[in-house]
Protein backbone atom coordinates (compact mmCIF):
# COMPACT_ATOMS: atom_id res chain seq x y z
CA UNK A 1 0.00 0.00 0.00
CA UNK A 2 1.54 3.22 -1.41
CA UNK A 3 1.65 5.82 1.47
CA UNK A 4 0.48 9.28 1.06
CA UNK A 5 2.74 12.11 2.29
CA UNK A 6 -0.39 14.13 3.47
CA UNK A 7 -1.95 11.39 5.13
CA UNK A 8 0.94 10.90 6.74
CA UNK A 9 1.12 14.38 8.26
CA UNK A 10 -1.94 14.96 9.51
CA UNK A 11 -1.09 11.97 11.35
CA UNK A 12 1.78 13.27 12.59
CA UNK A 13 -0.10 16.41 13.62
CA UNK A 14 -2.29 14.67 15.56
CA UNK A 15 0.77 13.14 18.01
CA UNK A 16 2.17 16.45 17.83
CA UNK A 17 -0.71 18.43 18.92
CA UNK A 18 -0.66 16.45 22.17
CA UNK A 19 1.98 17.46 23.83
CA UNK A 20 1.66 21.66 22.85
CA UNK A 21 -0.54 24.16 23.48
CA UNK A 22 -2.94 24.89 21.51
CA UNK A 23 -1.47 28.36 20.50
CA UNK A 24 1.88 27.01 20.33
CA UNK A 25 0.93 24.13 18.02
CA UNK A 26 -1.26 26.45 15.30
CA UNK A 27 2.11 28.93 15.70
CA UNK A 28 4.87 26.50 15.11
CA UNK A 29 2.63 24.19 12.52
CA UNK A 30 0.32 25.30 11.14
CA UNK A 31 2.06 27.14 8.46
CA UNK A 32 4.16 23.75 8.10
CA UNK A 33 2.89 21.88 4.45
CA UNK A 34 3.95 18.32 3.67
CA UNK A 35 5.77 18.18 -0.04
CA UNK A 36 6.69 14.46 -0.32
CA UNK A 37 7.49 10.97 0.97
CA UNK A 38 10.35 9.25 -0.99
CA UNK A 39 12.07 5.95 0.28
CA UNK A 40 10.49 6.39 3.78
CA UNK A 41 11.97 10.26 3.76
CA UNK A 42 9.06 12.76 4.66
CA UNK A 43 9.52 16.04 3.41
CA UNK A 44 7.84 19.36 4.87
CA UNK A 45 8.26 22.61 3.66
CA UNK A 46 8.35 25.50 6.00
CA UNK A 47 8.28 29.33 5.64
CA UNK A 48 11.81 30.39 6.67
CA UNK A 49 15.15 29.38 8.07
CA UNK A 50 13.72 30.22 11.16
CA UNK A 51 11.07 28.62 11.56
CA UNK A 52 13.51 25.44 10.73
CA UNK A 53 15.88 26.72 13.40
CA UNK A 54 13.17 27.16 16.01
CA UNK A 55 11.40 23.36 15.70
CA UNK A 56 15.14 22.05 15.55
CA UNK A 57 15.61 23.78 19.23
CA UNK A 58 12.08 23.11 20.80
CA UNK A 59 10.28 20.64 19.11
CA UNK A 60 12.56 18.32 17.63
CA UNK A 61 12.04 15.59 20.08
CA UNK A 62 8.40 15.74 19.67
CA UNK A 63 8.39 15.21 15.71
CA UNK A 64 10.60 12.31 16.20
CA UNK A 65 8.01 10.23 18.53
CA UNK A 66 5.24 11.47 15.49
CA UNK A 67 7.67 10.34 13.10
CA UNK A 68 8.20 6.94 14.68
CA UNK A 69 4.83 5.99 14.75
CA UNK A 70 3.82 6.47 11.34
CA UNK A 71 7.25 5.86 9.38
CA UNK A 72 8.85 3.33 12.03
CA UNK A 73 12.18 3.68 13.64
CA UNK A 74 13.67 4.01 10.06
CA UNK A 75 11.80 6.42 9.03
CA UNK A 76 13.29 10.26 8.21
CA UNK A 77 12.88 14.16 7.98
CA UNK A 78 14.19 16.57 5.60
CA UNK A 79 13.17 19.98 5.92
CA UNK A 80 12.23 22.27 2.55
CA UNK A 81 13.67 25.53 3.69
CA UNK A 82 11.86 28.65 2.02
CA UNK A 83 15.10 30.99 1.70
CA UNK A 84 12.97 33.75 -0.64
CA UNK A 85 9.58 34.29 -0.61
CA UNK A 86 9.79 37.00 -3.52
CA UNK A 87 11.33 34.51 -6.23
CA UNK A 88 9.80 31.61 -7.90
CA UNK A 89 12.46 30.35 -9.44
CA UNK A 90 14.70 29.87 -6.29
CA UNK A 91 14.74 26.32 -5.05
CA UNK A 92 14.06 25.79 -1.29
CA UNK A 93 16.94 24.59 0.28
CA UNK A 94 16.80 21.12 2.19
CA UNK A 95 17.95 19.73 5.55
CA UNK A 96 17.90 16.28 6.71
CA UNK A 97 16.96 15.30 9.78
CA UNK A 98 19.29 12.01 10.87
CA UNK A 99 16.70 9.09 11.56
CA UNK A 100 18.60 7.84 15.13
CA UNK A 101 18.20 9.36 18.62
CA UNK A 102 16.84 12.70 17.33
CA UNK A 103 18.40 14.65 20.20
CA UNK A 104 21.86 14.73 18.61
CA UNK A 105 24.52 14.69 20.88
CA UNK A 106 26.25 17.66 19.54
CA UNK A 107 29.68 17.29 21.41
CA UNK A 108 30.10 13.86 19.85
CA UNK A 109 29.65 15.14 16.63
CA UNK A 110 32.40 18.46 17.16
CA UNK A 111 35.71 17.91 15.94
CA UNK A 112 38.04 18.46 18.88
CA UNK A 113 39.46 21.79 18.93
CA UNK A 114 41.77 22.25 16.18
CA UNK A 115 46.10 22.95 17.66
CA UNK A 116 45.98 24.97 14.50
CA UNK A 117 43.65 27.30 15.47
CA UNK A 118 44.39 27.54 19.21
CA UNK A 119 47.62 28.45 18.14
CA UNK A 120 45.94 31.05 15.70
CA UNK A 121 43.72 32.31 18.60
CA UNK A 122 47.27 32.66 20.49
CA UNK A 123 49.17 35.01 18.29
CA UNK A 124 45.74 37.03 17.77
CA UNK A 125 45.83 38.14 21.04
CA UNK A 126 49.55 38.42 21.24
CA UNK A 127 49.41 40.56 18.41
CA UNK A 128 46.33 42.54 19.49
CA UNK A 129 46.95 42.75 23.85
CA UNK A 130 45.43 45.97 24.10
CA UNK A 131 42.19 45.35 22.36
CA UNK A 132 41.75 42.36 24.44
CA UNK A 133 42.23 44.01 27.53
CA UNK A 134 39.30 46.57 27.03
CA UNK A 135 37.14 42.88 27.15
CA UNK A 136 35.59 42.10 30.43
CA UNK A 137 33.61 38.89 30.47
CA UNK A 138 31.45 37.94 33.33
CA UNK A 139 31.32 34.44 34.40
CA UNK A 140 29.09 34.44 36.58
CA UNK A 141 26.30 35.03 34.17
CA UNK A 142 25.45 31.55 32.11
CA UNK A 143 21.90 30.11 31.08
CA UNK A 144 21.69 27.94 34.23
CA UNK A 145 21.06 30.74 36.43
CA UNK A 146 19.03 32.81 33.42
CA UNK A 147 15.59 32.67 34.53
CA UNK A 148 13.29 32.21 31.68
CA UNK A 149 9.92 33.26 31.34
CA UNK A 150 7.50 34.09 28.74
CA UNK A 151 9.01 37.95 28.63
CA UNK A 152 12.30 36.02 27.32
CA UNK A 153 12.04 32.88 25.80
CA UNK A 154 12.23 33.79 22.76
CA UNK A 155 15.65 35.46 23.23
CA UNK A 156 16.80 32.72 25.01
CA UNK A 157 15.95 29.89 23.06
CA UNK A 158 17.89 32.32 20.12
CA UNK A 159 20.73 32.46 22.39
CA UNK A 160 21.17 29.11 23.35
CA UNK A 161 20.55 27.64 19.99
CA UNK A 162 23.68 30.66 18.57
CA UNK A 163 25.88 29.35 21.56
CA UNK A 164 25.96 26.05 20.08
CA UNK A 165 26.44 26.70 16.88
CA UNK A 166 27.73 30.24 16.39
CA UNK A 167 27.56 31.55 12.36
CA UNK A 168 25.51 28.37 11.22
CA UNK A 169 21.92 29.23 12.48
CA UNK A 170 19.61 31.31 10.51
CA UNK A 171 20.29 33.71 13.82
CA UNK A 172 23.18 35.75 12.49
CA UNK A 173 23.04 38.31 13.66
CA UNK A 174 21.37 38.01 16.76
CA UNK A 175 19.29 41.54 17.59
CA UNK A 176 17.94 41.63 21.09
CA UNK A 177 16.45 44.60 22.49
CA UNK A 178 14.78 46.03 25.47
CA UNK A 179 14.32 48.19 28.57
CA UNK A 180 17.21 48.58 31.52
CA UNK A 181 17.89 45.63 33.79
CA UNK A 182 15.84 43.09 31.32
CA UNK A 183 18.70 40.61 31.45
CA UNK A 184 20.13 41.78 27.44
CA UNK A 185 23.22 41.91 28.79
CA UNK A 186 23.12 38.66 31.21
CA UNK A 187 22.14 36.57 27.89
CA UNK A 188 24.46 37.96 25.63
CA UNK A 189 27.42 37.35 28.38
CA UNK A 190 26.08 33.61 28.89
CA UNK A 191 25.85 33.08 24.83
CA UNK A 192 30.16 34.56 25.25
CA UNK A 193 30.84 32.59 27.95
CA UNK A 194 29.40 29.11 26.83
CA UNK A 195 31.13 29.61 23.12
CA UNK A 196 34.81 30.06 25.11
CA UNK A 197 34.06 27.02 27.37
CA UNK A 198 32.93 24.67 24.83
CA UNK A 199 35.06 25.85 21.76
CA UNK A 200 37.94 27.38 23.29
CA UNK A 201 40.05 27.57 19.69
CA UNK A 202 37.29 30.36 18.99
CA UNK A 203 37.93 34.16 19.32
CA UNK A 204 34.87 35.69 20.90
CA UNK A 205 34.77 39.64 21.90
CA UNK A 206 32.14 41.53 24.22
CA UNK A 207 32.02 45.31 23.94
CA UNK A 208 29.90 48.18 24.41
CA UNK A 209 29.35 50.34 21.80
CA UNK A 210 31.14 53.27 23.66
CA UNK A 211 34.23 50.87 24.43
CA UNK A 212 34.26 50.41 20.34
CA UNK A 213 33.80 54.06 19.88
CA UNK A 214 36.92 55.07 22.44
CA UNK A 215 39.00 52.42 20.62
CA UNK A 216 38.17 54.28 16.71
CA UNK A 217 39.18 57.22 18.39
CA UNK A 218 42.02 56.53 19.77
CA UNK A 219 43.49 54.44 16.85
CA UNK A 220 42.45 57.23 14.65
CA UNK A 221 44.34 59.96 16.58
CA UNK A 222 47.50 57.60 16.44
CA UNK A 223 47.29 56.84 12.68
CA UNK A 224 46.64 53.30 13.38
CA UNK A 225 43.42 52.88 12.58
CA UNK A 226 44.01 49.59 10.14
CA UNK A 227 44.97 47.55 13.25
CA UNK A 228 42.11 47.95 14.95
CA UNK A 229 39.78 46.94 11.69
CA UNK A 230 42.39 43.84 11.10
CA UNK A 231 41.74 43.29 14.78
CA UNK A 232 38.04 42.71 14.30
CA UNK A 233 37.91 41.07 10.96
CA UNK A 234 39.64 37.95 12.86
CA UNK A 235 36.70 37.45 15.45
CA UNK A 236 35.07 34.61 15.23
CA UNK A 237 32.02 36.05 17.60
CA UNK A 238 31.35 39.51 17.98
CA UNK A 239 28.87 40.55 20.79
CA UNK A 240 28.27 44.80 20.59
CA UNK A 241 26.26 46.23 23.49
CA UNK A 242 23.89 48.65 23.39
CA UNK A 243 24.70 49.42 20.29
CA UNK A 244 22.10 52.54 19.61
CA UNK A 245 24.95 54.54 21.10
CA UNK A 246 26.80 54.47 17.84
CA UNK A 247 23.69 56.86 16.95
CA UNK A 248 25.40 60.12 14.84
CA UNK A 249 29.10 58.63 14.76
CA UNK A 250 29.19 58.25 11.13
CA UNK A 251 32.63 57.23 10.64
CA UNK A 252 32.87 54.78 13.70
CA UNK A 253 29.44 53.20 11.57
CA UNK A 254 31.56 53.20 8.75
CA UNK A 255 34.06 50.91 9.99
CA UNK A 256 31.73 48.47 11.90
CA UNK A 257 29.64 48.21 8.49
CA UNK A 258 32.75 47.22 6.66
CA UNK A 259 33.66 44.81 9.78
CA UNK A 260 29.65 43.60 10.12
CA UNK A 261 30.05 42.97 6.08
CA UNK A 262 33.10 40.76 6.19
CA UNK A 263 32.28 38.70 9.41
CA UNK A 264 28.97 37.57 8.10
CA UNK A 265 29.92 36.49 4.76
CA UNK A 266 33.06 34.38 6.44
CA UNK A 267 30.20 32.85 8.92
CA UNK A 268 31.15 34.51 11.89
CA UNK A 269 28.37 35.51 14.55
CA UNK A 270 27.14 38.90 15.51
CA UNK A 271 25.13 39.51 18.28
CA UNK A 272 23.95 43.07 18.98
CA UNK A 273 22.06 44.48 22.24
CA UNK A 274 19.95 47.55 22.19
CA UNK A 275 17.46 49.66 23.86
CA UNK A 276 14.94 49.87 21.28
CA UNK A 277 13.73 47.42 17.67
CA UNK A 278 16.05 48.25 14.50
CA UNK A 279 13.19 50.31 13.27
CA UNK A 280 13.16 52.99 16.42
CA UNK A 281 17.18 53.21 16.38
CA UNK A 282 17.59 57.12 14.92
CA UNK A 283 21.01 58.22 13.61
CA UNK A 284 22.21 54.66 11.85
CA UNK A 285 22.95 54.80 8.63
CA UNK A 286 20.04 52.90 6.26
CA UNK A 287 22.56 50.22 5.07
CA UNK A 288 23.84 49.57 8.55
CA UNK A 289 20.19 49.18 9.75
CA UNK A 290 18.96 46.54 7.02
CA UNK A 291 22.06 44.21 8.05
CA UNK A 292 20.67 44.21 11.41
CA UNK A 293 17.66 43.11 10.55
CA UNK A 294 18.85 40.01 8.29
CA UNK A 295 18.88 37.45 11.10
CA UNK A 296 16.58 37.58 14.67
CA UNK A 297 15.74 40.17 16.53
CA UNK A 298 13.91 39.29 19.91
CA UNK A 299 12.85 41.50 22.49
CA UNK A 300 13.21 41.04 26.19
CA UNK A 301 9.63 42.27 27.96
CA UNK A 302 9.42 43.21 31.60
CA UNK A 303 9.29 39.72 33.66
CA UNK A 304 5.59 39.07 34.51
CA UNK A 305 4.82 37.81 38.13
CA UNK A 306 5.56 34.28 37.86
CA UNK A 307 9.34 35.22 36.19
CA UNK A 308 9.34 37.43 39.02
CA UNK A 309 8.37 34.81 42.06
CA UNK A 310 10.60 32.26 39.68
CA UNK A 311 14.14 35.31 39.55
CA UNK A 312 13.34 35.54 43.70
CA UNK A 313 13.39 32.01 44.84
CA UNK A 314 17.07 31.42 42.33
CA UNK A 315 18.41 34.55 44.16
CA UNK A 316 17.38 33.40 47.70
CA UNK A 317 18.65 29.85 46.32
CA UNK A 318 21.88 31.06 45.65
CA UNK A 319 22.45 32.72 49.03
CA UNK A 320 21.38 29.62 51.13
CA UNK A 321 17.92 31.60 52.48
CA UNK A 322 14.69 30.55 53.12
CA UNK A 323 11.50 32.97 53.39
CA UNK A 324 8.08 32.71 54.05
CA UNK A 325 6.05 32.80 50.44
CA UNK A 326 4.06 35.84 51.99
CA UNK A 327 7.53 37.80 51.53
CA UNK A 328 8.24 36.24 48.27
CA UNK A 329 4.37 37.40 46.84
CA UNK A 330 5.35 40.84 48.43
CA UNK A 331 7.88 41.27 46.48
CA UNK A 332 6.56 40.09 42.74
CA UNK A 333 3.67 42.13 43.01
CA UNK A 334 5.54 45.86 44.48
CA UNK A 335 8.43 45.60 41.94
CA UNK A 336 7.77 44.90 38.76
CA UNK A 337 9.80 47.36 36.82
CA UNK A 338 12.91 45.33 36.34
CA UNK A 339 14.80 42.27 37.51
CA UNK A 340 18.49 44.34 38.61
CA UNK A 341 15.89 46.39 40.58
CA UNK A 342 14.62 43.48 42.18
CA UNK A 343 17.68 42.04 42.55
CA UNK A 344 18.57 45.23 44.84
CA UNK A 345 15.78 44.81 46.54
CA UNK A 346 16.92 41.38 47.78
CA UNK A 347 20.56 42.34 48.63
CA UNK A 348 19.16 44.90 50.63
CA UNK A 349 16.54 42.93 52.18
CA UNK A 350 19.04 40.34 53.05
CA UNK A 351 21.75 43.41 54.13
CA UNK A 352 19.02 44.79 56.70
CA UNK A 353 18.13 41.53 58.17
CA UNK A 354 21.62 40.68 59.34
CA UNK A 355 22.74 43.77 60.48
CA UNK A 356 19.52 44.69 62.39
CA UNK A 357 19.21 40.89 63.28
CA UNK A 358 15.60 40.82 62.25
CA UNK A 359 13.46 37.66 60.91
CA UNK A 360 12.49 38.65 57.13
CA UNK A 361 9.42 39.14 57.02
CA UNK A 362 6.57 41.37 55.00
CA UNK A 363 6.75 44.55 57.65
CA UNK A 364 10.76 44.30 56.90
CA UNK A 365 9.82 43.97 53.12
CA UNK A 366 7.62 46.66 53.02
CA UNK A 367 10.35 49.31 54.55
CA UNK A 368 12.98 47.78 51.90
CA UNK A 369 11.07 48.49 49.15
CA UNK A 370 9.79 52.01 50.77
CA UNK A 371 13.33 52.91 50.81
CA UNK A 372 14.31 51.41 47.65
CA UNK A 373 11.83 51.56 44.97
CA UNK A 374 9.67 53.97 45.84
CA UNK A 375 10.18 57.45 44.07
CA UNK A 376 9.18 60.93 45.46
CA UNK A 377 6.63 62.56 43.16
CA UNK A 378 8.01 65.35 41.48
CA UNK A 379 4.99 67.47 41.93
CA UNK A 380 5.00 67.96 45.76
CA UNK A 381 7.99 70.08 47.46
CA UNK A 382 10.18 68.74 49.86
CA UNK A 383 11.14 66.09 48.74
CA UNK A 384 8.79 64.21 51.10
CA UNK A 385 8.19 60.07 50.12
CA UNK A 386 4.74 58.57 50.42
CA UNK A 387 4.46 54.88 50.16
CA UNK A 388 0.56 52.80 49.73
CA UNK A 389 0.90 51.96 53.35
CA UNK A 390 0.90 55.86 54.69
CA UNK A 391 -1.63 56.42 51.77
CA UNK A 392 -4.07 53.75 53.76
CA UNK A 393 -3.85 55.20 57.22
CA UNK A 394 -4.21 58.62 56.53
CA UNK A 395 -7.31 58.06 54.54
CA UNK A 396 -8.69 55.06 56.80
CA UNK A 397 -8.19 58.17 59.82
CA UNK A 398 -9.81 60.61 57.45
CA UNK A 399 -12.55 58.72 56.60
CA UNK A 400 -12.82 56.76 60.23
CA UNK A 401 -12.59 53.51 58.60
CA UNK A 402 -10.02 50.38 59.44
CA UNK A 403 -7.77 49.16 57.17
CA UNK A 404 -8.88 45.61 57.22
CA UNK A 405 -12.39 47.09 56.09
CA UNK A 406 -10.51 49.49 53.49
CA UNK A 407 -8.95 45.99 52.10
CA UNK A 408 -12.29 43.79 52.96
CA UNK A 409 -14.96 43.14 50.41
CA UNK A 410 -17.71 45.18 52.21
CA UNK A 411 -19.32 47.57 49.34
CA UNK A 412 -21.22 50.03 51.40
CA UNK A 413 -20.91 53.28 49.41
CA UNK A 414 -18.78 55.06 52.67
CA UNK A 415 -16.21 51.92 52.31
CA UNK A 416 -16.34 52.10 48.57
CA UNK A 417 -15.65 56.27 48.16
CA UNK A 418 -12.46 55.36 50.68
CA UNK A 419 -10.87 52.36 48.92
CA UNK A 420 -11.10 54.34 45.55
CA UNK A 421 -9.51 57.60 47.27
CA UNK A 422 -6.88 55.03 48.13
CA UNK A 423 -6.25 53.92 45.21
CA UNK A 424 -6.41 57.26 43.15
CA UNK A 425 -3.98 58.53 45.40
CA UNK A 426 -1.43 55.55 45.56
CA UNK A 427 -1.43 56.44 41.58
CA UNK A 428 -1.18 59.72 42.15
CA UNK A 429 2.16 59.59 45.15
CA UNK A 430 3.50 55.99 44.14
CA UNK A 431 5.51 54.48 40.95
CA UNK A 432 3.67 51.06 41.68
CA UNK A 433 1.71 49.64 38.60
CA UNK A 434 -2.02 49.15 38.44
CA UNK A 435 -1.59 45.53 39.44
CA UNK A 436 0.68 45.99 42.93
CA UNK A 437 -1.58 48.07 43.75
CA UNK A 438 -4.53 46.18 43.68
CA UNK A 439 -2.39 43.63 45.41
CA UNK A 440 -2.08 45.93 48.26
CA UNK A 441 -5.89 46.25 48.51
CA UNK A 442 -6.90 42.71 49.48
CA UNK A 443 -5.39 41.16 45.87
CA UNK A 444 -7.62 43.36 43.95
CA UNK A 445 -7.10 43.00 40.10
CA UNK A 446 -5.98 45.72 38.04
CA UNK A 447 -9.84 46.35 36.82
CA UNK A 448 -10.66 47.37 39.76
CA UNK A 449 -8.61 49.63 40.33
CA UNK A 450 -8.71 51.73 37.03
CA UNK A 451 -12.02 51.79 37.71
CA UNK A 452 -11.29 53.35 41.37
CA UNK A 453 -9.09 55.67 39.72
CA UNK A 454 -11.23 56.61 36.87
CA UNK A 455 -14.25 56.96 39.16
CA UNK A 456 -12.69 60.21 41.29
CA UNK A 457 -10.88 61.52 38.68
CA UNK A 458 -14.61 61.99 37.14
CA UNK A 459 -16.04 62.94 40.18
CA UNK A 460 -13.21 65.43 41.30
CA UNK A 461 -15.19 67.37 37.61
CA UNK A 462 -18.59 66.86 39.11
CA UNK A 463 -18.76 66.87 42.85
CA UNK A 464 -17.49 69.61 45.12
CA UNK A 465 -16.91 67.44 48.12
CA UNK A 466 -15.01 64.91 46.28
CA UNK A 467 -12.61 67.73 45.20
CA UNK A 468 -12.38 68.92 48.94
CA UNK A 469 -11.71 65.64 50.13
CA UNK A 470 -9.20 64.68 47.41
CA UNK A 471 -7.11 67.99 48.55
CA UNK A 472 -7.23 68.19 51.99
CA UNK A 473 -6.00 64.28 51.74
CA UNK A 474 -3.16 65.42 49.37
CA UNK A 475 -2.34 68.72 51.95
CA UNK A 476 -2.31 66.17 54.90
CA UNK A 477 0.28 63.26 53.05
CA UNK A 478 2.63 66.52 51.29
CA UNK A 479 2.85 66.57 55.17
CA UNK A 480 3.10 63.54 56.10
Amino acid sequence: MIKDHRVIWENCLRVIQQYLPEHTFKTWFGPVVPVSLHNNILTIQVPSPFYYEWIEENYVDILRKAIDQELGAEGKLEYSLVVDKGNAESLPKTMTVPNNKIELDIKSKEEKPNLDLQKRKQQIMKEHDAFFRDIQFNENYTFDNFVEGDCNRLARSAGFAVAKKPGVTAFNPLMLYGGVGLGKTHLVQAIANHVRFNSPEKIVVYISSEKFVNQFIEELKSNNLQKLTNFYLKIDVLIIDDVQFLSGKERTQEMFFHIFNHLHQHGKQIIMTSDRPPKELQGLEDRLLSRFKWGLTADVQQPDFETRVAIIHRKLQNEGISINYDVIDYLAHSIDSNIRELEGVIVSLMARSNLERREIDVQLAKETVRHIVQKVDDRRPDDVEVGIDSIQRTVCQYFGVTEEELKGKARTKALALARQMAMYLCKEYTEFSLKAIGFHFGGRDHSTVIHAIQTISDLREVDNSVRNDVAALMKILNKS
